[in-house]
């Protein structure tokens, strides 16, 4: 069973952003025999920069004993939110270095479609996680679409991961070296 965990680091609690990760996350894995654990951080909003909290300090080990972790967030100003980057300041280098990430950002156009993969991407590697493919990015200027764009976006990661079955199947055992 894979330790599945969906970050949210929009500042509105119960977002669209959280509803299309969870979608997409949905669509990707089965979430009846991997069950998925969703931290909203705005719920976490005033705890997230204080140095001694027991709840965040609890969150982040969640997150970094992870096997899949989704990080979605809003692009704000090109960029992900401060909400998100005062929670990944948590770690240190390759604190989630057993972790495969994906990206994910909303946004009202297409104008900074490049920023999860730009913006996103790069701070959680430098965090030491897996990050398998490019940032997904969802126009939220057509949600009257949305199903069928994460449908779309999931058969990408699917196919994606499926890619990595054989290299993975062909790995050499320490014994084999």
């Amino acid at each position: 069973m894979l330790k599945i965990t969906i970050v949210v680091g929009n500042p509105k609690p119960n977002s669209k952003t959280a509803d299309i990760a969870k979608a997409l996350v949905g669509k990707i894995f089965d979430t009846n025999s991997n069950p998925v654990r969703f931290i909203d951080l705005a719920t976490h909003a005033d705890e997230i920069f204080k140095s001694q909290s027991q709840t965040m300090a609890d969150l982040s080990a969640h997150v970094a004993a992870s096997n899949f972790v989704l990080f979605a967030c809003p692009t704000y100003k090109a960029t992900y939110t401060g909400l998100l980057k005062g929670f990944l300041d948590r770690y240190p280098a390759n604190g989630l270095k057993n972790v495969t990430a994906l990206a994910m950002m909303t946004g009202a156009d297409f104008s900074h479609s490049l920023a999860p993969t730009v913006q996103l991407v790069p701070l959680l590697l430098e965090l030491g996680a897996r990050v398998p493919m490019s940032g997904l990015y969802f126009n939220t200027g057509q949600m009257d679409q949305i199903n069928d764009l994460i449908s779309a976006r999931a058969e990408e990661a699917i196919d994606m991961f499926r890619s990595l079955a054989p290299v993975v199947g062909a790995i050499r055992t320490s014994s084999q070296k």
